[in-house]
């Protein structure tokens, strides 16, 4: 396969021709006002010759040999594709951006015209998430596009994002995307070891993004194969543009604030609830077994009610005897949240060139301060894009950044070291004595989390660097061969230190670890693009190979015993109890070609093909192929439609095509070995049976799509319909016991994602006063068909499971029936749906059933944006509905007293007498009634919508500016989280916990962070 690709580039690159070029010159107007364009981009398609329209709308180009249709780019409007005639003078008109069906989108290994897509490709444009409050591009995708489900799992940031394109499909595999940055992919696993999973995107700036283009089908996706079954984010970086060297200069501040807080029991309420629940635990136990009391039901009472006095006396103070005699009134929850955070961005780029060379150059800095003390976020970033034209048919360049964050990290979630489980602790414990010394317990109810603030520290830091080298050689008309190799190379450093005091440090005098992981991804690339209009037959052809090697060093270090605890590094721990080393590689080697036609831009056909090799699998099955077809129909271009006044645009379109899932670990496929010590010798032990079969999940999924415009395209958008069915998935299958081994990892099972997509564009209103509209709505329904021959579910323990017939990560447990009005026990129905079902006191006898999900039914955005004059404003509202969330944390801090954690205040609503109709039982101190694990009681609708930006903006007259010698300045003042409305009573609805979350555990919260609600000011100057 080799030497026929050789061979084709040595058959193509005989064939060269040569042209004269020549001087192309207009104007740039608006579309609805008439006016100049100031700055739009104009480039010549396929080389990197270009200019900008000046402070007229005027521009004057050099057409290089070949070169027949130009790029015309403007932020806000839609970017165009212009034919160039015979004529030297081609005036361009240009229609705000939801008239998109000349946009040039991004597609695998080239671009394409928007209008003759066969496949679905969301395109966002880097301006809608410039200026964001935000850490990283994830976030600002967020309720932007159609079928893209982004969520963080909680408020901490540099945290982790979940993202899921159509569905999540695997269960053992990763759901996320395949990242690809000007053509890399890159890593995003998380090395970090101290505290949850940080997130490897927050190294990418998000203002230095030109576009984002989502390929969420299969025709889009199948380029990439054995990568792309979840979907592929394209990442496209900001280029620079020939002519006067443009610099900006851009500075924001704000503050935050969390999204939500709870309500928690102050003293009086905190003793009158553990009192009750000293009383209700007595007369419980007493029913059970009168005779232990000698059948006095009093001394019951007044033996739990002196313990539980006992306790409200030891948490008021280590010296007090009667907690009555205080007046302490700890608020712990203000205590976790840190004190007006602040969040600072600033930026400088530098863009321009003439008609050889063209730069972009950047340099930003972003500090984020979270809502949690102690957690803050930084990074300094800088760029650097080059293109040089060579020769008239050669041009080379790179694409080139560095990056480093810094994350003062904090506990994950499942953690008494973490500031959320500060809210455990009782209000009458006071936070300091007169010392100044933090309490700990056994003063407090448990660890107090405020010594991790001042005496531990997490501490990560990242380095990354981004490079893609490309050279472009135009054979001939048409015709180009591209060469690049691009390199991602991302170094972490973890330290970590934890006091005397600190959980984790007071049994060893100090502790100390400190990671260092360093992964080298190594990705060359060549490929031919072809494309050529013979009359109204055009075709374009793409024909590449592409290779990439990752390896990944990790070495880990821990120690104790610390002579002082100002002495931080391991280089002062007397006992070193763990070093460790590891290594892992991975390597694809890859084949692909796409093949797209349309008859007079009428009838569109697209094929594309990848063959991957990967390490990953086994050596039967090392190979995957990867084809997928589609069609289009533009219904408008017909006769019968051409001339419609209603019909402006009119596509119909369908594929089919399969993906893959290689997204697991690097030897699954292998029989691999532990070291191991046997009298005082070492050895080797096995601890993986091997599966030279093992292969990729194979993903088929079929679209369908109508893609249209009316009113002139004032009104646009798109409706899909998908089925999308995941098979072979990679799952532990029981073997024989007389293999030695318990499980093998094999292609079993299957789970179907099917939905709809729909999205709506409008120009409600043009001329000097605009309202453009921006409407998404897509609705999913995930499906487990089937697992292991004679398996029906995987349960591992936890709320979530994945059951055949129902999503993955389904909630299942026991169904709370509510409280027995009678005597406040908490009930439950021993079996399944139905009516006249039967209900018990006894948890034990309670059937488990699918009580929840945690994926929603649909989710969806809306932005509306309006401007007059220099004003401007948008306002952008994101949702979900139809999840579920399980309340895992409200098992200790809403169970009515069943220990000394602080309770929320609807735990006064609880049931005290016969008769009593509630939902909360009778508090039992040491007993569960109500607050066992895996109930639906704790099952939450999770819906929200939330008003996730709003943004005002003023843009200063020219008339101002020009005297000061400036191009443009613009203030504003932006919103996040402002608004969330929503049933859910726990902190903020976007949730899932970063102590649990994995592929089968989400919608999970347990002392989860709240969203930041930030507030910012910000200033952008041009010059």
């Amino acid at each position: 396969m080799k030497q026929t690709l050789l061979t084709l580039l040595l058959v193509f690159g005989a064939a060269m021709a040569f042209a004269q070029t020549r001087t192309i010159k207009g104007k740039i107007l608006d579309a609805g006002s008439g006016e100049p364009l100031i700055g739009a981009t104009i480039l010549a398609k396929g080389t990197s010759a270009g200019t900008i329209s000046d402070v007229d709308g005027n521009y004057s180009l050099s057409l290089p040999s070949g070169a027949n249709t130009l790029v015309v780019s403007f932020t806000g409007y839609a970017t165009l594709e212009v034919a160039v005639g015979a004529s030297n003078v081609v005036d361009i008109t240009m229609a705000t951006d939801q008239v998109s069906l000349s946009e040039v989108v991004v597609v695998g290994y080239g671009t394409q015209i928007k209008s003759t897509l066969t496949g679905n490709i969301a395109k966002l444009d880097g301006d809608k998430l410039k200026d964001l409050p935000i850490v990283s591009m994830e976030q600002g995708i967020q309720g932007k596009t159609a079928g893209v489900f982004v969520e963080s799992v909680n408020g901490k940031p540099g945290g982790a994002v979940r993202v899921r394109i159509r569905g999540a499909a695997s269960i053992t595999a990763s759901n996320q995307p395949l990242y690809i940055v000007d053509g890399i992919p890159i890593s995003v696993d998380a090395q970090n070891s101290s505290g949850a999973s940080l997130n490897p995107l927050a190294d990418l700036n998000p203002n230095d993004i030109e576009s984002v283009e989502i390929l969420k089908d299969a025709s889009a996706g199948a380029i990439y194969g054995s990568r792309a079954a979840n979907g592929v984010v394209l990442i496209t970086t900001k280029t620079g543009r020939s002519g006067k060297t443009y610099i900006e200069a851009n500075f924001q501040t704000g503050t935050s604030q969390p999204t939500g807080k709870r309500e928690f029991l102050d003293r009086d309420e905190y003793t009158q609830l553990f009192l009750r629940s000293a009383e209700g635990a007595a007369r419980y136990e007493y029913a059970l077994d009168p005779d232990a009391w000698g059948g006095n039901e009093q001394d019951a009472i007044d033996w739990y009610t002196e313990y539980v006095k006992g306790r409200l006396n030891r948490y008021s103070g280590p010296d007090v005897t009667d907690y009555t005699t205080t007046n302490t009134n700890t608020n712990w929850q203000d205590q976790l949240f840190a004190d007006k955070p602040v969040s600072t961005q600033a930026s400088l780029s530098a863009s321009g060139g003439n008609e050889r060379t063209k730069y972009y150059a950047a340099a930003a800095w972003n500090r984020q301060e979270g809502v949690l003390k102690g957690n803050n976020f930084e990074r300094m970033s800088a760029r650097l894009n080059l293109d040089q034209q060579a020769t008239e048919r050669i041009n080379f360049g790179v694409n080139m950044s560095l990056a480093r964050t810094f994350t003062d990290q904090v506990s994950d979630d499942n953690a008494f070291s973490t500031p959320m489980q500060l809210v455990a602790l009782s209000p009458l414990t006071p936070m300091r004595d007169e010392d100044g010394v933090l309490y700990d317990r056994p003063t407090t109810t448990y660890y107090n989390g405020l010594i991790d603030m001042e005496e531990a520290n997490r501490d990560v830091t990242t380095f990354r660097s981004l490079a893609n080298g490309y050279a472009r050689w135009k054979l001939m008309d048409g015709l180009l061969l591209n060469g690049e190799l691009g390199t991602d190379v991302w170094t972490l450093r973890d330290n970590a230190f934890y006091g005397s005091r600190t959980d984790a440090g007071n049994a060893s005098n100090g502790f100390g670890s400190s990671v260092y992981a360093q992964t080298v991804n190594l990705t060359p690339k060549a490929f031919l693009n072809y494309d050529k209009s013979f009359g109204v037959h055009n075709l374009g052809l793409t024909l590449g190979t592409e290779y990439q090697h990752s390896r990944t060093d990790r070495t880990i270090v821990e120690g104790g015993e610390f002579p002082v605890d100002d002495l931080k590094t391991l280089a002062s721990a007397a006992n070193i109890t763990l070093g460790s080393s590891t290594i892992t590689e991975f390597s694809f080697l890859s084949y692909f070609a796409r093949a797209n036609y349309d008859f007079d831009r009428k009838y569109l056909l697209s094929a594309s093909a990848r063959i991957d090799g990967s390490s990953r699998f086994g050596s039967n099955s090392r190979y995957g192929f990867f084809p997928s077809i589609s069609a289009g129909w533009v219904l408008s271009e017909e006769d019968f439609l051409v001339d419609n006044s209603l019909i402006s645009f009119l596509k119909l379109r369908a594929s089919y095509g399969k993906t893959g899932n290689a997204a697991i670990g690097n030897f699954r496929h292998l029989g691999l070995y532990d070291a191991a010590a046997y009298g005082g010798q070492s050895g080797l032990s096995p601890s993986q049976i091997p599966n030279p079969d093992l292969e990729w999940e194979k993903t088929a999924q079929t679209d369908f799509g109508i893609d249209f415009g009316m009113f002139n395209n004032r009104l646009s958008g798109e409706i899909d319909y998908y089925i999308k069915n995941t098979t072979d998935l990679l799952l532990d299958v029981p073997v024989p016991s007389t293999s030695g081994f318990r499980t093998q990892t094999q292609n079993v099972g299957e789970v179907e994602n099917k939905g709809w997509e729909f999205v709506l564009n409008s120009n409600n209103l043009v001329g000097d006063f605009k309202w453009n509209t921006s409407f998404n709505i897509a609705i999913n329904k995930n499906n487990v068909v089937s697992l292991s021959e004679g398996q029906d579910l995987i349960d591992d323990g936890n709320t979530n499971v994945v059951k055949v017939g129902e999503s993955i990560g389904a909630f299942y447990g026991a169904e709370y029936a509510g409280v027995d009005p009678a005597n406040g026990d908490a009930i439950w129905y021993k079996n399944g749906e139905g009516t006249g079902r039967e209900t018990t006191n006894d948890y034990a006898e309670a059937e488990f059933v699918v009580i929840g999900n945690p994926n929603p039914d649909f989710i969806g955005g809306i932005t509306n944006s309006f401007s007059w004059k220099g004003l401007s404003l948008d306002i952008m509202f994101q949702g979900v509905y139809g999840n579920e969330i399980y309340k895992d944390g409200d098992r200790f801090m809403a169970c009515q007293g069943c220990w000394f954690d602080n309770q929320t205040t609807d735990q006064l609503d609880h049931w005290n007498q016969p008769g009593d109709v509630v939902s909360v039982p009778e508090p039992r101190f040491w007993y569960q009634n109500g607050d066992q694990t895996r109930n639906s009681r704790y099952i939450a609708d999770g819906s929200y919508l939330r008003l996730k930006t709003l943004t005002i903006g003023y843009e200063l007259p020219k008339s101002v500016l020009e005297r000061l010698g400036i191009s443009r300045t613009r203030l504003y003042v932006i919103g996040q989280n402002l608004l969330t409305f929503t049933k859910y009573d726990g902190w903020d609805p976007e949730v899932s916990s970063d102590a649990f979350t994995n592929n089968i555990v989400s919608g999970v919260d347990f002392y989860s962070a709240p969203q930041p609600k930030v507030i910012a000011f910000g200033i952008s100057v041009g010059f």
